[in-house]
């Protein structure tokens, strides 16, 4: 007889005098914790199926229930934590590799959170945003180095293409099939009325949402998965997808159990079949093949939209990314290492990037180097959470930002870090019909359209403060940073000083 070694995470705490059976926790819960006894009348919760996902809690209509850590852990040390010890039983129990949801989530420090923004006080006034402008849009894509005038003197504004933002922030790549048709709905919709742009992920683009084209971009991933004419023709801009921060070098992986459907349909592969991205692009081997890819995508789309590639924040990326903007791209994104993930091994999400602050810092600060920084647009992911984050990021030098799991926390998702299972409890990372229609995409695109409007209301508010009337005066003006509690190594890289200096 095999022995559970590993005992619940999470211990589901009933309030007997409040609970009146009513079975919602039952009919909720995916993943079948809750049960009623009929004969007892009493119901049951089997705890090692608990995923604390906050969706019986919430719906309960007697609030009778709670969810707690359970306070039964291994004997932990300094060396060996209760998670490390749970890890190795899992492994001991499958042979398997263990898999992981969302991001990093081990306490790596998070620099955003040790930069700390200038202020104006009386040599440069500040800037009331309720009463002067500022300008939060953004052109995302390829600058001319200088002002070019034709044989009348007017300014020559012809440039390459671009992306044009009302606020420097897109929603990230997030492929439908890890998400729901709901959740991309409702991403699509948002950015549509923002006015600014969503990412298909490697999965292909829905037929429905080919109306959104305007608002859309198109990824190219190493399985190529819904590529085809019409689908590169139907996005504002084309992603290529080299790697993301959740899993750098390894490439994506989507179980046939969520190939249902349109989902087949649309990545054109047959239903139940895992659909596994490579994690090389078995055509791109150096700087030069992926120019050949770039130049490729822009001949199939003439020349009318920006090419993106999208690159995972590693330790040699100011290098990378000198080599991508050296090969005809328009727009380089880099993905940090606590980026979200429907799905990566634990050991690659846990261990292995770096954090996009300092990536970001070191990319700017190499092109600018090599007077190459108006060759490409930088826009940057990974943990992006508010709009202070998005301030220190184009400080810091990029362009724009990509958010993902803030947006999905604002459609309802609670981070229980199971995308993996297909389960989701509140209708996102799932393909199930049942679950799929508890998000309803009229609230959750109304949701993000009132998050991306805070943010943008918060933006205004920040550079007020610094002195600051556009997003173009801010970026790369690390001037108006400064660090707490950093090293100097780390001040030297990110490019700022000390609180205090």
């Amino acid at each position: 007889m095999a022995i559970n070694y590993i005992y619940p995470e999470f211990e589901v705490i009933r309030n007997d005098a409040r609970c009146i059976r009513c079975q919602v926790c039952e009919r909720q819960c995916a993943n079948e914790v809750h049960r009623l006894d009929e004969k007892r009348n009493v119901m049951l919760s089997d705890e090692t199926k608990c995923v604390d996902c906050h969706r019986c809690v919430s719906l309960c209509p007697t609030k009778a229930l709670k969810i707690v850590n359970h306070d039964c852990r291994f004997r932990e040390n300094a060396n060996w934590s209760n998670e490390t010890i749970k890890e190795i039983y899992k492994q001991a129990d499958s042979g398997g590799v263990l898999l992981s949801s969302m991001g990093n989530p081990k306490p790596l420090p998070v620099y955003w959170d040790k930069i700390l923004i200038n202020a104006s006080q009386v040599t440069n006034p500040s800037i009331d945003p309720l009463r002067e402008p500022m300008e939060t849009k953004v052109f995302l894509g390829k600058k001319p180095d200088k002002i070019e005038r034709d044989k009348d003197g007017k300014i020559m504004c012809k440039t390459p293409p671009q992306l044009e933002l009302s606020m420097p922030v897109m929603f990230s790549a997030m492929s439908y099939g890890s998400i729901s048709y709901n959740a991309h709905e409702s991403l699509a919709r948002a950015a549509r009325e923002l006015g600014i742009y969503y990412n298909t992920g490697e999965g292909g683009l829905h037929e429905d949402f080919y109306v959104y084209g305007e608002n859309t971009i198109v990824q190219v991933a190493s399985g190529r998965f819904g590529v085809y004419k019409d689908y590169l023709e139907a996005g504002a801009a084309v992603e290529i997808k080299m790697g993301q921060g959740a899993k750098p070098g390894i490439g994506g992986h989507l179980p046939g159990t969520k190939i249902v459907g349109d989902v087949s349909k649309t990545r054109m592969i047959p239903e139940g079949s895992d659909a596994i991205s490579p994690a090389p692009h078995h055509d791109i081997y150096s700087i030069e093949d992926l120019r050949q890819l770039v130049f490729s995508l822009k001949e199939a789309t003439e020349y009318k939209k920006p090419i993106i590639v999208k690159v995972a924040a590693v330790h040699n990326i100011a290098a990378i990314a000198s080599g991508i903007a050296r090969s005809g791209a328009d727009i380089i994104a880099i993905d940090g290492f606590r980026g979200g993930t429907g799905a990566a091994p634990t050991r690659i999400r846990d261990n292995v990037g770096i954090p996009i602050e300092l990536a970001l810092a070191s990319v700017d600060k190499r092109l600018r180097d090599e007077g190459i920084r108006n060759n490409v647009s930088l826009v940057v992911g990974g943990s992006i959470r508010s709009a202070a984050d998005v301030v220190k990021a184009i400080a810091l030098g990029a362009d724009a930002c990509y958010v993902a799991t803030a947006a999905l926390i604002a459609i309802g998702c609670h981070l229980c870090r199971t995308c993996q299972s297909g389960k989701c409890n509140w209708g996102i990372a799932t393909q199930k019909p049942e679950l799929v229609k508890r998000l309803n995409p009229d609230i959750g695109y109304k949701r993000l359209v009132n998050l991306m409007t805070a943010w943008k209301h918060e933006i205004k508010e920040l550079m007020g403060g610094m002195g600051i009337n556009s997003i173009e005066a801010l970026r790369g003006n690390r001037l108006m940073l400064r660090g707490v509690g950093l090293n100097g190594k780390e001040l030297e890289i990110l490019g700022i000083s000390h609180a205090g200096e």
